[in-house]
């Protein structure tokens, strides 16, 4: 009898195991459909990208497309500032939540789309965005953002911007790009 019991205890963490499985893949597909696939940044690039930035103490970022928060929380953990994280995927909030429990008065999780977001109270900017997603974000940081605000765009240059760029951190495979507004 015990035996029967094991299996199907077995049989049933299977299950849970592959539907967890299929909902995780099925939030990427989503968030890939939405125009934002997740592609995280690697952690030990993380820590160079942001001292690039010249992030100071009480400072703002704000992480568009976030994924499981490692920038922003990196951010809030080495140079105390506040930060917020926006994605579209809410599975993807929920582990960047869990991430950062220890974190929860410095930084917050949001499930929100890019184009609804107010830029207009952050020092500093990541994003990890496609080279469409920041064409259409362009002009919004231009009008959102203080006129001292950093964009930190890892990965892809912001098209017609080349007189914005502060500095370029040359990374393999991907640079990174520091805007001043």
């Amino acid at each position: 009898m015990l035996e029967v019991v094991l299996y199907f205890s077995f049989l049933l963490l299977e299950l849970l195991f592959a539907f967890g499985i299929f909902i995780y893949i099925l939030s990427l597909l989503f968030s890939s459909f939405m125009g934002a696939p997740y592609v995280p940044t690697k952690k030990k690039s993380v820590l160079e990208i942001l001292k690039g930035a010249g992030l100071r103490k009480g400072s703002a970022l704000l992480e568009l497309g976030c994924g499981d928060g490692r920038v922003v929380r990196t951010a809030v953990e080495n140079f105390q500032v506040k930060g917020l994280g926006l994605d579209i995927n809410p599975l993807l909030i929920f582990i960047a939540r869990l991430k950062a429990l220890r974190l929860k008065k410095l930084i917050v999780f949001k499930t929100q789309n890019l184009y609804n977001a107010d830029f207009s109270n952050f020092d500093f900017i990541y994003v990890f965005l496609m080279p469409e997603m920041l064409a259409k974000l362009k002009k919004k940081f231009s009008k959102e953002c203080k006129k001292s605000a950093t964009i930190i765009s890892h990965g892809f240059k912001i098209a017609g911007w080349d007189n914005k760029i502060k500095k370029v951190l040359q990374r393999e495979p991907f640079p990174t790009y520091y805007y001043k507004v």
